[in-house]
């Protein structure tokens, strides 16, 4: 018979909570949303910024949940703790102590979803694993993903974001991992933050949850490495390995190239040299597929595993994902990066797309602005000309106020339109485009450009 994830009394025992009626003597999964009831589901109901969970305890007991941890209101199958969002805390760090998983970290303001998918599918290849889903890796998700982990975990990858400083700290040290990666430091979040020192600080503070004797793992190619490395030393952390296109690093990046969708290079650790090959282009793509290869390796996975294991992932939802309409023999192809944006992974896209070409037409970049960076942000904007044009678009149209500036510092053959809204640039955008085209569409997740790709989905399929 299969464990349960959590018996009602560990539940009562870690939250310190009450159970009114509940019937349940143990639970399989954990939940927030009352719309996603999994088998014998506890229903958590924390308050967001837009809404109360405890509004919806009724919907999730109606919908098949077994239990819901609540503050406030009466009736069965409700366990009373003072806060819901500080019991799933509780109940994260219950799973934490149980478990004999090796555990990653993984933050950076590039890259950090696709090293944790990269990560899940090179453990999942060497045993029980479990990771963070989507971007789950704030306040909330963070100890949901952890709260989530069974006892019989091998393997344990988990994703942690911020915009601010002080936040990391917290998950980490809720998270305790083994080993800790930090894929990169670019400008994001400078509207809080301020600098690239500021963010490097706020991303090393993974280095404070690790366990005594963990292992950092850090990209080199960044001016940062040198605080970040110091960070480390300071966190009193047991072994710095660096990864990286940069010489002299302990995993190195070399002969690197992209092949229509897929992307190869060799991989140096010591004597060793290993033939990486992952299906999804760029350079930006060989360095988080490096990091998990140096993690699995640092973990005991053996490093055959993991490479075959690698040479079967490709690119995730809204970051990178290639997708092919209409016709087989004179297809769109859409290039699907609207899940987030700053400088460096729109330059890393722009790069990509400079490789591609049109099956049969033009070649279009739909840029939406990159928010959160305060005062910089109409120089980070206007900056990102070159890379722009080096990608040899035949036409760019541009979303949002910021991206302004980068139409004012574009020439004018390239540049065709600026909107302020992703609503009103759809009709034209739709209407431009035609089969034989490839646009890649790039953008911070708040500008809503994942409504464009869904909408060139819809039409070109359709038609």
């Amino acid at each position: 018979m299969t464990q349960p994830l959590f018996t009602l009394d560990a539940i009562l025992a870690a939250t310190n909570g009450r159970a009114e009626s509940v019937s349940a003597k143990s639970i399989d999964s954990i939940t927030i949303d009352s719309r996603e009831i999994g088998p014998d589901a506890l229903f958590v109901a924390i308050k967001g910024d837009r809404f109360d969970g405890h509004d919806f305890v009724d919907t999730a007991l109606a919908n098949g949940a077994v239990a819901a941890l609540v503050s406030r209101g009466d009736g069965a199958g409700r366990i009373h703790v003072g806060d819901p969002l500080d019991g799933l805390v509780d109940l994260a760090r219950a799973a934490r102590a149980r478990s004999r998983a090796l555990i990653v970290g993984v933050t950076g303001s590039v890259g950090k979803t696709t090293t944790k998918e990269a990560l899940r599918m090179v453990f999942e290849a060497a045993g029980q694993t479990h990771a963070s889903i989507k971007s789950f890796n704030n306040h909330w998700g963070v100890p949901l993903m952890l709260a989530r982990m069974s006892e019989a975990t091998q393997f344990g990858v988990f994703e942690m974001g911020m915009n601010a400083p002080d936040e990391i700290r917290s998950l980490s040290q809720l998270v305790r991992p083994h080993i800790a990666v930090i894929t990169t430091v670019a400008a994001a979040h400078l509207e809080k933050l301020g600098s690239l020192e500021a963010i490097a600080r706020a991303k090393a503070e993974i280095f404070e949850g690790l366990e005594p004797g963990g292992t950092a793992v850090i990209n080199a190619d960044h001016p940062q490495i040198g605080l970040l490395i110091d960070a480390a030393k300071a966190a009193g952390v047991g072994r710095i390995v660096t990864f990286g296109f940069s010489r002299g690093v302990d995993w190195q990046i070399l002969e690197a190239e992209t092949a229509g969708d897929r992307s190869f290079a060799t991989v140096v650790n010591g004597n060793e040299r290993y033939a990486l090959a992952i299906g999804v282009a760029g350079r930006h793509m060989l360095s988080n597929a490096t990091a998990a290869l140096a993690v699995a390796t640092l973990a005991g996975v053996d490093p055959a595993i993991a490479l075959k294991a690698l040479a079967g992932f490709g690119p995730q939802p809204g970051r990178g994902q290639r997708i092919l309409l209409g016709n087989p023999e004179k297809p769109l192809l859409l290039i699907d990066e609207s899940y987030n944006a700053n400088t460096a992974s729109i330059m890393a896209a722009l790069d990509v797309f400079g490789t591609v070409s049109a099956p049969g037409g033009k070649k279009v970049v739909v840029l939406g602005d990159m928010l959160e960076l305060g005062e910089a942000g109409p120089s980070l904007h206007a900056g990102l000309a070159q890379s722009v044009v080096a990608a040899q678009p035949d036409a760019v149209y541009l979303v949002g106020a910021n991206m302004a500036h980068l139409a004012d510092a574009l020439p004018q053959q390239i540049f065709s339109r600026h909107f302020t809204g992703v609503d009103a640039a759809t009709p034209e955008l739709l209407a431009t485009l035609a089969y034989g085209d490839a646009v890649m569409v790039k953008g911070s997740n708040g500008v809503g450009l994942s409504r464009l790709v869904a909408a060139v989905k819809d039409t070109f399929q359709q038609r």
